[in-house]
């Protein structure tokens, strides 16, 4: 007699996998539904769906969030690995036919994202209809590997040393006040007279509030700025600034049109702060063609 053996394969599906890694980086289901583009309940559906598979509840479900179980937090990791390594080898492939495909998640911070990254990347999009681009602005420093964004769009020198900063343009902060300031408090003279002035002070990103260290005739030199008023928000500093509250350091291409207005006027031109554009990326994520794709969309954006 011959017994029959039913044997049952249980395959992964990468669909699923990807799912739950919008929910794991959102810690919420609906949030990662919405940037997947589907259903709440689908996504649901889903995860569930792969915690069958594997055995394991991976989400830890309450009225107010979403968290990771300890497997969930290891099958996040495994997870990004894998699918890294399915775009990749999806790259790869579509090198034969030259037009790149697949996902490219950037992120920025606000001001930055919309007046730069954005247009960049519509543009981007209309060259290569295939790619699949996601946007998000943070008001904070991201971790590329941890939350699976391939470039971080931001300003200044590059302070970690395991990421790669791809040089989008020069750019220097300069210090500006409005008219009305001026013409209450006057324009100061040389830097060391900064301390002496009213000053609105921008927090970007995880940056600390500190010295102003700029560029000179006699070279580099710091300046602690006096303010009662600062924001981490930009358009709110630059709101202030035009308003007459205090002098404000900004990268030149921001506050290119309030000084085509004549909102802002320059003060102390000989003193700058550089500030280069760069787009970061992972050591990994340098080498993928949607990669060099977007770093070329954002300096063409830059040199309009």
């Amino acid at each position: 007699m011959i017994q029959r053996c039913q044997i049952v394969d249980k395959y992964l599906d990468l669909g699923d996998l990807r799912l739950f890694c919008f929910v794991a980086r959102r810690c919420s289901f609906s949030a990662g539904a919405r940037e997947a583009g589907i259903a709440p309940t689908l996504m649901s559906k889903r995860i569930a769906q792969l915690e069958r598979s594997l055995g394991v509840t991976l989400l830890r479900r309450t009225t107010r969030q979403v968290d990771l179980t300890d497997e969930g937090r290891k099958v996040l990791a495994w997870a990004q690995r894998i699918l890294d390594d399915v775009d990749d080898l999806r790259e790869d492939v579509a090198r034969i036919a030259v037009e790149p495909e697949g996902p490219i998640r950037v992120c920025s911070s606000p001001r930055l994202g919309r007046e730069v990254v954005a247009p960049a990347l519509s543009r981007l999009k209309a060259q290569h209809p295939a790619m699949d681009v996601w946007l998000e602005l943070l008001d904070r420093r991201v971790d590329l590997i941890g939350e699976s964004f391939h470039l971080d769009v931001r300003v200044g020198e590059i302070a970690e040393s395991h990421l790669i900063g791809h040089l989008v343009a020069d750019n220097r902060r300069i210090l500006c006040a409005a008219p009305s300031y001026i013409a209450r408090f006057g324009e100061p003279e040389t830097l060391a007279e900064i301390a002496d002035h009213r000053c609105v002070l921008l927090r970007d990103r995880d940056d600390p509030f500190g010295a102003w260290r700029l560029n000179g005739p006699s070279g580099p030199e710091s300046i602690k700025p006096t303010s009662t008023l600062a924001s981490n928000d930009i358009d709110v500093v630059l709101r202030w600034a035009c308003d007459g509250h205090g002098i404000v350091m900004s990268s030149h291409w921001l506050l290119a049109s309030s000084l085509a207005s004549g909102a802002l006027v320059q003060v102390l031109p000989q003193w700058t702060q550089d500030a280069p554009l760069y787009a970061v990326s992972t050591v990994r994520s340098a080498r993928s063609a949607k990669v060099r794709l977007c770093v070329e969309a954002l300096r063409l954006q830059m040199a309009q």
